[in-house]
């Protein structure tokens, strides 16, 4: 039987910043509109999802046999750690546990919003699970965008506010820029590994250089979308601007392998304090 412990690398907790950004921006743009109720069960259905795709992952790419002999997080399947049917079961609950939350949101908001997590879920488990997982078809990168930027930024705002606005758009921009960023880094990690066994993810469709000059702009560009919200305290983000810099330049140094986990964990720090600069420029503006 599998630990606790090890259940909880399964879970790729290094990821989990990609969940927590949006609300958090989210809930500081809503300002005197926000209701910490609904930020927290907004907060839980985005962990909930970020977990249980994981999970599902983990299950799908082990089944295939796609994550043997991989470098980076535990892979609970493919390592032996856990059964399948074990992983399988716990992206379910995940998925239940989402499911579930966001039921109460809509009930306490809008009922559209079952549509939305209905569309959340199939894009999670789809990633690398069913007859033609998109993951493998190199869309993993414009699902994550919508999902954990667009949709997650948005509809957090919604939620609290009843209201959706171009600027609760602008603000997911970086977020999904960054949450794309983490799946980058992954995925040129993976990239030599992925194309031998047939995943075609978008690095592996770029080729290496293209893929690293592409995680180097999706940081670029969370810098350039926080500056159009057009108030001064935005200019706040570019004070990571150094991390950015030495972040984009480590991978299109060259990095490769083992000596990328360090930049997935860097990169969701840098998602983490990017969402708080924000959060704080967008509760100081006007």
């Amino acid at each position: 039987m599998s630990s606790i412990n090890t259940w909880i690398k399964g879970a790729r907790p290094r990821t989990l910043p990609a969940a927590i950004a949006p609300v958090l921006v989210a809930t500081a743009l809503a300002k005197s509109h926000a209701n910490a109720e609904r930020a927290l069960l907004a907060l839980l259905v985005s962990l909930a999802l970020q977990i249980a795709v994981n999970y599902s992952n983990d299950y799908s790419d082990g089944v295939r046999g796609t994550d043997a002999d991989r470098i980076g997080p535990i892979r609970l399947v493919a390592s032996g750690l856990a059964s399948a049917a074990s992983v399988k079961r716990a992206a379910i609950i995940s998925f239940a546990i989402a499911a579930l939350t966001g039921l109460t949101l809509a009930w306490l908001t809008s009922w559209w919003l079952l549509a939305i997590g209905a569309a959340a879920i199939w894009a999670a488990w789809s990633y690398t699970g069913g007859k033609n997982p998109y993951g493998y078809m190199g869309l993993g990168e414009i699902s994550v965008f919508v999902f954990f930027g667009v949709v997650a930024t948005m509809g957090s705002y919604f939620v609290q506010t009843q209201s959706v606005t171009l600027k609760s758009f602008i603000v997911s921009i970086p977020m999904g820029s960054l949450s794309c960023a983490i799946l980058a880094v992954n995925n040129i990690r993976d990239l030599k590994k992925d194309a031998i066994v047939g995943k075609h993810t978008l690095a592996v469709r770029l080729g290496d250089r293209n893929s690293r000059l592409f995680f180097f702009t999706l940081l670029l560009c969370a810098h350039l979308a926080a500056l159009l919200i057009f108030s001064p305290w935005s200019l706040l983000t570019l004070a990571l601007l150094p991390i950015t810099l030495r972040l984009g330049r480590s991978v299109t140094g060259g990095l490769e392998g083992a000596a990328l986990i360090p930049v997935l964990a860097k990169t969701g720090q840098l998602q983490l304090l990017f969402s708080a600069l924000l959060a704080i420029s967008l509760w100081l503006s006007k």
